[in-house]
């Protein structure tokens, strides 16, 4: 069992920043994959960024050159640094852990990430 907690969502301007950091627990975390989703009102929760237990990334094409994801496995961390923010970014963000071809998928509770025009 592997329990997410994510932190630094907030209310932000249009153009400004924001850091998301998602804390893991359990002693295995370097070989989860870790990922950010996002949830906006009336829509589907959709991908935001991945990184691989070796850091290989993928980012959804609508955050591409103004989002990165990052780990730190020494601390059981991801984090999402989200620059150039649009109000179309608003949404609740979730971390994601998994291994892949395993039924080991975790989620977190979500951050709100609110952007204003």
């Amino acid at each position: 069992q592997v329990q997410l907690v994510e932190s630094g969502g907030g209310l932000v301007q249009a153009g400004g920043s924001l850091r998301l950091s998602c804390a893991a627990s359990g002693r295995i975390f370097r070989l989860y994959t870790m990922g950010w989703y996002r949830q906006a009102p009336g829509k589907q929760r959709e991908l935001v960024a991945t990184i691989t237990s070796d850091g290989g990334t993928n980012n959804a094409d609508s955050v591409k050159g103004r989002f990165t994801i990052s780990r730190e496995n020494a601390k059981n961390t991801v984090v999402l640094q989200m620059n150039s923010l649009k109000p179309e970014d608003t949404a609740v963000y979730y971390c994601n852990a998994r291994i892949p071809g395993t039924l080991q998928n975790y989620w977190g509770q979500g951050t709100q990430v609110t952007v204003s025009s």
